[in-house]
């Protein structure tokens, strides 16, 4: 039983049957196909799919040159469990050989305009550094502050991970207007007795400011959030949302080869995006299926209203609405 405040999604046995029969599988045979049918999917049917498999099996058959964004989230270089998958820390070496083992394979799946980004924290993050700058032109690092995290006598509290920039070439698709940050203005400048570059509202006064490659004013997902599951490295919606927006046009696709709970392909259908994710634990996509149903009647991004982004502690003064170029698939 669930306290009444606690949204984390959850799936019932009935919701387990519904969603199984969506998924996308990996036949005896060698192709894909849904799990409710044997027809083989060509490349035209995967789109806005999920695929319940490891990425190594399946990276082979993904879609050429089908994807605007590749965003991924893959295990960072800690011991950890994941639904009873463990992945287990190894040297610098050994990480970047697991990297290389399913990084170059995807690039085929890339337009040539495709943007990557790639997450990870601050042990693993040289690594990946390394692994773009062969492959890709490397843009820029984002640091967030996810704040969640355990506290140390000894050191200092890991309290943010890297997201990093990269493209495949100099033409590349960014929409900074789409990802703009509404900030409360503590110090108002006029100039002639007028505003400068800020605006009074009913709700107080504001400014839209250009995105930096800071981001503290994201909130991990918690068990009052109905974006919430119990995936153990969730990312939130309002992060994937910056992303999707500043590098997918309207549209386009994001392909996501280590899915989890299936964040980025909710955000895209959020967004008016196609999606392509795979994963390996069939709990997280079945979590993932039942996200991306429960968006069709609730489109929101919270943290994200009117076509921009709030910063924190201004939540009160957001109107519920659907996300600016929101469409449903």
């Amino acid at each position: 039983m669930k306290a009444p405040r606690n949204k984390t999604i959850t799936l019932t046995d009935e919701e387990r049957a519904l969603y199984t029969s969506q998924v996308v599988e990996l036949s005896d045979e060698g192709y894909l196909h849904c799990a409710g049918s044997s027809s083989r999917l060509e490349d035209g049917q995967l789109q806005d799919r999920l695929i319940h498999a490891d990425l190594l099996q399946v990276v082979e058959l993904l879609p050429s040159a089908c994807a605007d964004l590749l965003i991924l989230d893959p295990p960072y270089n800690l011991t950890k469990e994941f639904a009873g998958m463990k992945f287990s820390s190894v040297g610098d070496e050994e990480y970047l050989d697991y990297l290389e083992s399913w990084f170059p394979p995807l690039l085929r799946c890339l337009k040539p305009t495709a943007s990557i980004y790639l997450c990870g924290d601050w042990k693993n993050s040289a690594c990946l550094y390394l692994l773009l700058k062969k492959y890709a032109q490397v843009r820029n690092r984002i640091v967030w502050q996810r704040e969640k995290g355990r506290g140390a006598s000894h050191n200092w509290k890991n309290a943010c991970e890297d997201i990093w920039f990269a493209t495949l070439e100099k033409d590349f698709y960014f929409d900074v207007e789409s990802v703009k940050q509404k900030r409360r203005v503590l110090a108002p400048y006029r100039q002639d007795g007028e505003p400068k570059d800020w605006q009074e509202t009913e709700e107080g006064r504001f400014r839209l400011t250009h995105p930096g490659n800071f981001w503290d004013d994201i909130s991990v997902p918690y068990w009052s959030m109905p974006e919430n599951t119990e995936h153990p490295t969730q990312k939130p919606e309002k992060l994937l949302a910056k992303l999707v927006l500043a590098s997918c046009p309207p549209g386009g696709l994001v392909l996501d080869p280590f899915l989890g709970s299936g964040t980025s392909a909710v955000v895209a259908k959020k967004l008016g995006r196609h999606f392509l994710g795979v994963e390996q634990n069939l709990d997280y996509c079945l979590l993932a299926q039942k996200r991306l149903a429960m968006a069709e009647d609730n489109p929101s991004i919270q943290g994200y209203t009117d076509g921009v982004f709030w910063e924190r502690n201004t939540a009160a003064l957001q109107r519920k609405s659907t996300p600016k170029n929101s469409k449903k698939y």
